[in-house]
């Protein structure tokens, strides 16, 4: 990447505004926790609502959705699925009428419960913040009509046993950090916010495991239990405002993955309320168990297409003896790369490894997030290491001797806690710090896919050269240690040519993963924006069979309408 290309990039460049929450959002506590971002789209931004234009904008965002559906069952036929699609019935979503009775009988029903407070809300912003995301690749056209705010399982039962007898469209959110469109409703219906769902229901310290409602925030869980002196942490840790519903729906990952896996290695059981309202338990408490289906596998990463998550059990992990972080820069990406991948194929157990170019290294900088350390702005690896005091120093000394032979040079270790959380900061910042460089009109695709160990060093070099040729302010960073990397590029939609640029990037990236044995996506699962990609992935028949299970379990197609795949 040229010195031309950060241009006009500075820290006071314009900065997309938001919204903070109305009365039914959960107020901001002084740490942070129960905090909701609720982005705009710039075209809103002096928007003055009445009551006329609320039911107006409500009405279109259903027309809207309809139409989507309409042209997707209309239009001239796309792929062809060979096993099970002659099943799979045509979803036919609720009239404007229908979505308005159907939210008539929720609060009906919700009174008849005990419910005294309005949990429905129809405020324009909210169903802006439910419909549209600032960081996602894809805003597909379309908002919820209402965004309901459930207290309990009870309720959530409620709100799907109504949705299915009039066939409105479900979407769960929770920390609305997902990158794909994950939470968007083309089809209308109604968004299901679990922000005031985020309880710990109960804490068995012996068992090393906790029960958790979905939208609390893994940090914020972590500082509850460091707080209670428990020794213990919960180890998957993606971007700072995840919550636990949104992590089980994608099966995140994070930094912490190459040593201690993703969401899905940490679930021992959940609740979910199914498309008719059902509620289910997918197993016990125990830790190990071959009674049956493994239903966890199931729900997790189904990214709420299959039933509503209202409690997870999760495992806990003990809180290392010793920590250390460091960091190492490299002449070009591919030694880092190659690096990355010795330390994996040796068997050195980090804690966690990181990557970030150049130009990634340039942007924290510019972004002040970090200040007052200013970083080298070279291809970078950032390392953690945990266990006892004599693993710790061993495993740095292997991982020193690894990146000196691929040419690595200034190894910095942090002398003590303040510097760990200094150094680690760079590779957590890295995402706000570009959004923060954007200047008026331009967004940040960011996408990820993942690779075999031995093929890193390879589709790192290429993609990069690919982005630096085409001349696109872009970066690459990741998480390496489980061959999981991301592309972050700063574009001006509104631009054919640089749109037309950006997909082809992204495009050239998964096919180039899939080629090498790959996936399209490591962490940020498929959402609205990757189908194709998964088509190309796992090809027909294997989407059939999810298909299947889609329609054995909502046949309606009312959950998270239009996510993973299309609509039949």
């Amino acid at each position: 990447m040229s010195a031309k290309h950060f241009a006009g990039r500075l820290p006071g460049a314009w900065r997309r505004t938001f919204y903070t929450s109305r009365s039914l959002r959960k107020p901001i506590s002084e740490n942070g926790a129960g905090a909701e971002r609720a982005w705009t789209n710039p075209a809103y931004h002096h928007t003055r609502w009445t009551g006329r234009s609320v039911f107006a904008l409500t009405a279109t965002a259903s027309l809207l959705g309809f139409g989507l559906a309409s042209a997707t069952l209309q239009g001239p036929p796309k792929r062809t699925v060979t096993l099970f699609d002659s099943k799979t019935p045509t979803p036919q979503y609720a009239s404007l009428d229908e979505m308005e009775d159907a939210l008539k009988e929720i609060r009906r029903e919700l009174a008849k419960n005990g419910e005294e407070e309005d949990i429905i809300s129809t405020d324009p912003e909210d169903l802006l913040a439910h419909g549209y995301s600032e960081w996602s690749t894809t805003n597909p056209d379309g908002l919820p009509v209402a965004v309901v705010y459930p207290r309990s399982t009870d309720q959530v039962s409620i709100l799907a046993r109504v949705c299915h007898k009039y066939r409105v469209p479900i979407i769960p959110y929770s920390g609305g950090s997902s990158l794909e469109g994950n939470f968007s409703a083309p089809f209308g219906g109604i968004s299901v916010d679990f922000a005031y769902m985020d309880q710990i229901i109960q804490f068995n310290k012996d068992d090393m495991d906790i029960v958790v409602q979905p939208s609390i925030g893994w940090q914020d869980l972590n500082d509850q239990l460091s707080r209670m002196g428990s020794g213990l942490f919960f180890p998957v840790d993606p971007g700072p405002s995840a919550k636990i519903g949104g992590m089980i729906g994608t099966n995140c990952s994070g930094t912490n993955a190459v040593k201690y896996g993703t969401m899905k290695d940490w679930v021992i059981n959940l609740t979910v309320v199914l498309a008719d309202g059902t509620v289910i338990k997918t197993r016990r408490r125990p830790r190990k168990s071959s009674a049956g289906y493994n239903l966890n596998g199931l729900f997790v990463g189904s990214e709420g297409t299959l039933g509503l998550v209202t409690e997870a059990t999760l495992k806990l992990a003990v809180v290392p003896e010793e920590f250390s972080v460091a960091v190492v820069t490299f002449p070009t990406i591919r030694d880092a790369a190659s690096a990355a991948a010795e330390v994996m194929q040796t068997g050195v157990p980090i804690a966690a490894m990181e990557i970030m170019d150049e130009v990634q290294m340039k942007v924290v900088n510019l972004g002040g997030a970090t200040a007052p350390r200013v970083w080298k702005e070279e291809p970078t690896l950032f390392f953690k290491f945990s266990g006892t005091k004599t693993s710790v120093k061993e495993n740095i000394t292997r991982v020193q001797a690894i990146a000196k032979n691929n040419k690595g040079s200034n190894f910095e270790f942090a002398k003590d806690l303040r510097e760990q959380k200094l150094l680690w900061s760079a590779r957590k910042e890295s995402l706000w710090s570009m959004l923060a460089l954007r200047k008026e009109g331009e967004e940040v695709w960011s996408t990820d896919v993942a690779v075999p160990f031995s093929r890193l060093a390879d589709i790192i070099e290429v993609s990069k050269k690919e982005m630096d040729d085409l001349g696109l302010f872009a970066s690459i960073l990741g998480h390496i240690g489980d061959g999981n990397f991301h592309e972050s590029i700063i574009y001006n939609r509104t631009k054919k040519e640089e749109l037309d640029k950006v997909e082809k990037c992204v495009k050239n990236m998964v096919k180039r993963a899939l080629d090498m044995e790959g996936t399209c996506t490591g962490e940020h699962s498929i959402g609205w924006g990757k189908k194709d990609s998964l088509l190309l992935e796992v090809g027909p028949d294997t989407l059939g069979v999810m298909k299947q299970i889609k329609s054995a379990l909502d046949p309606l197609w009312i959950m998270n309408p239009g996510k993973i795949m299309d609509l039949p």
